[in-house]
Formats: structure tokens, sequence, C-alpha cells
């Protein structure tokens, strides 16, 4: 993939849809454009009142953070650019939607670091060699299963069963579960989309409705695993006690809501990618399956780096600062575009490569070194390697047939549908 400089720096607009509709080519092309040219540009926010009278008004814009040095400064001080006033969201979260997604990554210290030690504490050594077992049988039942048909929606039938019934193992939510998580968690991250809220619903009252319905599976299996505990993470959660605190119920249900979500959208996505870019780059798939234990674990980082399933997070400046040349003030709103950092040609050779054997290869796809690098970014990894570790035994020729159906959205690179076929099984 080469970029295509489409746009001038002034007629690049972030907070327009329309951009990330735009190719791929044209928006590397972009981003590549306000790299070298403005890396600290400052966007007008997108005046959601148009698509639900819901939405409060625009607020005063944001700063996009677009080289990968201000990226990784921004994360490294968060006594600076804190998260407190919503990481997911240009808009500040409302107070009727905090309980459902003001989780951990929308916390600062000491309220981030008492959620993180708790959380922390229920992942001990046999939970994760556990959940490292599990994974590896999920794969082989996914695959198994598409076996016998060839071809398929590679999303569908591979990439989002996998996460899914992991993460959901791991909370102890039922099968009877999945397809409303799956709904649920698609609505929470692809709200733009027109297959996932269709015209004339409300994006914000889905959006809450979707919060809602897994609050109220976690407050049902949390319920039990008080008076009935297993195995399961959220048994570990609602009894796990340090230093007399423990996670109250909103926190118990923002941060099932995170797992639910990212553990399971932004692994799909990296997998999903991955089979794209070894299909649109046969002499990288080649070189991975001609070595498969000694290029896996670089493979899987390019993918993460590639994909960047999140392409940004916001951060709220605390008191006056320069970043690259610009003040900032309290109250200013920057975005950290990920994706973009993980092009930067400052840090990366032949960014635009995809190169299976890349080293180093200092990413930022699970977030930049800080108090909010990715809990799950182990979990994540592991997947990935176990599932096309299993594609390539079972079938050497997998490969994609169509051109990825794009997530319409301008916070998650999803690929909400791709066709595929097995052949050299």
């Amino acid at each position: 993939m080469k970029p295509v400089e489409a746009l001038t720096v002034d007629e690049i607009d972030l907070s327009d849809l329309a951009f990330w509709e735009r190719p791929w080519e044209e928006r590397e092309g972009a981003f590549a454009t306000l790299r070298r040219q403005r890396p600290l540009a400052h966007f007008e926010e997108a005046d959601l009142t148009q698509v639900t009278p819901l939405a409060p008004p625009p607020g005063p814009g944001y700063w996009a953070v677009t080289r990968f040095a201000d990226v990784t400064e921004v994360s490294r001080n968060p006594d600076l650019y804190c998260s407190g006033k919503g990481a997911v969201s240009v808009l500040d979260i409302p107070p009727e939607m905090m309980e459902y997604f003001a989780g951990m990554i929308s916390t600062d210290n000491p309220h981030h670091a008492r959620l993180r030690r708790i959380v922390s504490a229920a992942f001990n050594p046999r939970r994760v060699r556990e959940i490292e077992d599990t994974i590896q049988r999920v794969a082989v039942d996914v695959i198994s299963r598409v076996e016998t048909e060839g071809t398929g929606d590679f999303v569908l039938d591979v990439a989002a069963p996998m996460p899914l019934k992991i993460i959901c193992d791991m909370m102890g939510v039922p099968e009877s579960e999945y397809a409303t998580v799956f709904r649920c968690s698609n609505l929470i991250l692809g709200g733009a989309d027109l297959e996932y809220i269709p015209e004339g619903k409300d994006p914000f009252l889905e959006l809450l409705g979707a919060g809602q319905t897994l609050t109220g599976l976690m407050q049902s299996i949390a319920a039990d695993r008080l008076e009935h505990p297993t195995d399961d993470l959220t048994s570990a959660l609602v009894n796990t006690n340090i230093d007399g605190e423990a996670l109250t119920d909103a926190e118990l249900a923002s941060f099932f809501i995170l797992l639910l979500t990212a553990g399971n959208e932004t692994t799909r996505n990296s997998i999903t990618h991955g089979l794209y870019a070894i299909t649109t780059h046969p002499e990288q798939r080649s070189i991975w399956q001609g070595d498969v234990d000694g290029v896996t674990a670089t493979a899987v980082e390019e993918i993460v780096r590639w994909a960047s399933p999140v392409i940004w997070m916001r951060r709220t400046v605390t008191t006056d600062t320069v970043l690259s040349g610009v003040e900032l003030h309290p109250d200013d709103k920057v975005l950290l575009y990920y994706s973009s950092a993980n092009r930067d040609e400052a840090v990366f050779e032949d960014p635009f490569t995809f190169d299976v054997l890349r080293q180093p290869n200092p990413h930022v796809g699970f977030g930049a070194a800080g108090p909010h690098f990715c809990l799950g970014a182990h979990l994540a990894r592991r997947e990935i390697d176990v599932m096309f570790r299993e594609l390539f035994r079972a079938f050497p020729g997998i490969r994609s047939t169509s051109e990825p159906d794009r997530l319409r959205s301008d916070f998650i690179n999803g690929i909400k549908h791709l066709d595929f076929e097995v052949t050299g099984a």
C-alpha cells in the first residue's frame, strides 16, 4: 500500500465521516501530510445534534496528535494530559452515560491505580494459564466448523467467534447470551454504521440501551457468583478485596463492558486485517509459513501495527504546556492518533510496507507506554498467534476473496465482512 496525498493540509477534516469513507490510501496520505506539515492540527468538533437531538452541542474542538514522538510524550505524562473527562469520546461523557462507559480507560490516578490494582489481582498466573489453554481449544473448534464449507465470511465465521467465546467464557457469560454481547459490542463501537443502527433510530438511545443491556447481564452474573462462586473472572472480581477495597457494582459493570467490547472487537479486527494483509502480500505469507515458529512473534506485532484497530484515544490538558511548538491550555482536548503514529516515517522504516520480520517494531497498537497501556495486550497477542498457527496448519492456502467491507467509524479501524476461501487443506 502506498499513500496517496489527494488532499491539501487545509482540506483535511478528521471530524467529517466522509473523510473516513475515503480509500485507505487517501486516508494514509492525509495523515502523512499532517505529520509533515501540521503535526498538531486543530479541528472543529462534529455537530452530533444533527444526528440525534439528545447530543450536546459541539465543544471547542480538539488537537489531532499525529506524530509518534508526540503520542508517546502525551501518554507518558498523565498528570499533564488526563483521561478522566473521557478517553473514547471527543465530547465529554454525558452524566447519564458515565455509569456504563467511564471504565478504567476514562479514569485518572488514584482512582485508576486502585481499579487496575484490583483487576490485576484477579488475573493470577493460574487463571492466565487456563485462558491460554482455552484459546487453543477455541481456535481449533472454530476452524473445524469452517472445514465443511470451504468459503464464507471470515469475520463472522472465524475472526469474531474466537475472541467472543474466549472473553465470554472468561467472564462466565452463557452461550445463550453470545449473540446479545456481539450485537451490543458492535453497536457501542460502531454506532455510526448504518448496518448496526439503521436510519430512523436514535444513536444516543441505542448506545445507552446497549450499555444498559450489558450492565443488566453483568449484574445477573455477579449476583449468582456471589452466591455460587466458580473459577471464572467474574467470580474473582466480585470476591477480590485488596487492602479492604473491592470493585463497586458500577465499576464492575463498566469493566465488564470494557472487556466485552475491547476484548472482542479489536482482536477480531486484527485477525481480519491479518488475513487480508497476507493475501495482498503473498511474499510475506511465504516468509511466515516457511518458518511459523520463528516468524509468528514478529508477524503478530506487525499485524497489530498494520491494523491499528483503535484509531485514537483522547486526553485532556490539565495545565499550560507546549507540545511540538504548540501552546496548549487547560481543558484543551488532544486526540492521540495511534494509526498515524504507527506509520510515522521518523520511527518506522518503510512504514507503508507490511513486513512480518519487522524489527524493531515499537508500535502503539496497544496504546503507548504509560498507565493506560492495554491490560489485554498479552491476551490479544496470544489469540492472534494461535489463530494464525491453526489456520496455517488446517488451511495453508486460505485467502480473502473480496475487498474488505469497512466499518463506518473514525474510532475503530474495523472490517465488518471479508469473503474468504480455504485451499490446500
